[in-house]
């Protein structure tokens, strides 16, 4: 009698456990999650788009060739960020073609000079634009706003180089942004001026038409045609201060 307890006591024992357990797929499922979680925990990279900050993808940006390096890039090199805001290409001999480029720590400001291979493999770091309206200067700073929201931004007349001086009322601009900062500005690529002395047209010198110096209303010279007189608006390429058309 005591044999048969035991034994149906052990029975029922096993029909417990059949059914209060998981069946084993939900067991392997189960295991393989917990070593996922225990995996990605010692290692961050498993599952790099969770555990990949947002703004660390934004920092890296892409691979770009040296030949490619324009004014405004901004590239990583060294463990720094740096933009570049002269390049100059040139030839030497056997050496193959270089680029030379003055570039300004966006941290610090310093100012240092580099030589890429054109076929040289640089990281470009992605800024972001963003559009404004020229308000006015005051000293060294000028005054911008969102078209947006009317927020006023103040910054210095430098983020535009040269270029700051064909900046007019009403202009729309661009700022370029690094990690919440303005980086250098723009302006549009081209801009009516107002010629406001230039040389007297001598006409029947000569058949071939010759260019002539001309005075904008930004203090900018440029040279253009000699039929351009005083009081005429022209456009002017804001690339290379050069006379494009008659307005």
């Amino acid at each position: 009698m005591q044999i048969l307890r035991r034994n149906l006591l052990q029975a029922s024992r096993r029909l417990s456990f059949l059914l209060h357990s998981p069946p084993p797929a939900a067991h392997e499922v189960h295991a393989h999650a917990l070593a996922t979680l225990s995996a990605a925990r010692r290692d961050p990279s498993i599952g790099s788009l969770a555990a990949t900050p947002w703004a660390a993808t934004q920092r890296r940006g892409a691979k770009m060739l040296g030949s490619d390096v324009k004014l405004g890039n901004v590239i990583q090199r060294r463990g720094r960020i740096y933009q570049v805001i002269k390049s100059h290409h040139s030839h030497q001999g056997r050496g193959g073609a270089t680029i030379q480029v003055e570039l300004r720590d966006v941290d610090t400001g310093n100012k240092i000079v580099e030589r890429f291979r054109t076929d040289e493999a640089l990281e470009r770091v992605f800024v972001e634009d963003k559009p404004f309206t020229y308000l006015y200067q005051e000293g060294d700073n000028v005054a911008l706003m969102e078209p947006n929201t009317f927020e006023q931004l103040e910054v210095s007349k430098e983020l535009f180089g040269k270029n700051a001086a064909y900046l007019k009322d009403e202009m729309k601009v661009t700022l370029q942004f690094f990690d919440g900062r303005a980086l250098s500005g723009s302006v549009p690529p081209r801009v009516t001026c107002t010629v406001v002395e230039a040389q007297p047209n001598a006409k029947g010198l000569t058949a071939t038409p010759q260019y002539k110096r001309v005075l904008l209303d930004n203090g900018l010279t440029v040279l253009a045609p000699p039929f351009v007189e005083v009081g005429e608006n022209i456009v002017v390429s804001t690339v290379d201060d050069s006379y494009m058309t008659r307005a």
